[in-house]
């Protein structure tokens, strides 16, 4: 039980959204031809953009010898809220720019902080804008942010600072095709901790290009932890509530 806790704790990071219409994109009619200003402004143009989302989500989580496979709900507000609840609401999860909280109905406890235990799990700061950008497949940092630069890699785009950070490298991998990020990598080497993600398919719903499929390794030492995402019967554009209510006589969560 307390792997699917872990599960509805880190869930979040990696979401990405479909439906029951969605066509799944394929990498047709390549350009590779732009430079690294054109490409990234194709990027840009390819943002998710939607008001809210629900769906039904199967996360398979694997760590060392163990490994679980759970169905979650999840509703989504852009840019204000995250939700997630697990089988027969026995965890549920509310993300939102302030805070991260939780509770557990198996053993009555809960969490309310910030995101640190989720940077430390992950290896990487984070806040609400770097969730939700990992959420609908956009980059983890802001590409406005720095100057970048662009090659073709395995027929695709590899992006990366003009100077790497001192403490991390980052490198994007983006589809020549519709320009969406297929894969993001946050590596440590001092601390040995690698952070990466595959955007295995997208799809298009509702005219948006968004995730299908997405699959995340964090490494740290010797430590390998994988998670895998297939997501159903999303509907977009709906209004939703985000229930979350600490039952009363429920204990802080002490984390090992």
């Amino acid at each position: 039980m307390k792997h699917l806790l872990r599960i509805v704790i880190v869930f979040f990071l990696i979401i990405a959204v479909g439906c029951k219409s969605a066509k799944t994109l394929t990498a047709t009619d390549a350009n590779l031809k732009l430079n690294t200003k054109q490409l990234l402004k194709e990027n840009a143009k390819q943002a998710a953009n939607f008001n809210t989302l629900s769906a039904k989500v199967k996360a398979m989580y694997s760590q060392g010898d163990n490994s679980k496979s759970v169905s979650i709900k999840l509703r989504m507000e852009k840019d204000k809220t995250i939700w997630l609840d697990g089988p027969f609401s026995a965890a549920r999860l509310l993300i939102t720019p302030e805070k991260v909280s939780f509770y557990n109905k198996l053993d009555n406890t809960f969490f309310e902080g910030d995101f640190k235990l989720l940077s430390d799990f992950l290896g990487t700061d984070l806040d609400f804008d770097k969730v939700q950008n990992l959420l609908l497949g956009e980059a983890l940092f802001n590409l406005k942010e720095a100057r970048y630069v662009s090659s073709i890699y395995d027929d695709m785009y590899l992006v990366q600072p003009e100077q790497q950070n001192r403490v991390f490298e980052l490198f994007y991998i983006i589809n020549p095709t519709y320009f969406k990020i297929m894969s993001q990598q946050l590596s440590q080497p001092k601390t040995e901790r690698l952070l990466d993600i595959d955007y295995v398919k997208y799809q298009e719903v509702s005219g948006q290009i968004i995730p299908e499929f997405i699959k995340i390794n964090a490494v740290e030492a010797r430590s390998e932890t994988i998670i895998e995402l297939e997501f159903k019967s999303v509907s977009l554009n709906e209004n939703m509530n985000f229930p979350f209510k600490i039952p009363s006589g429920f204990e802080p969560f002490k984390f090992k």
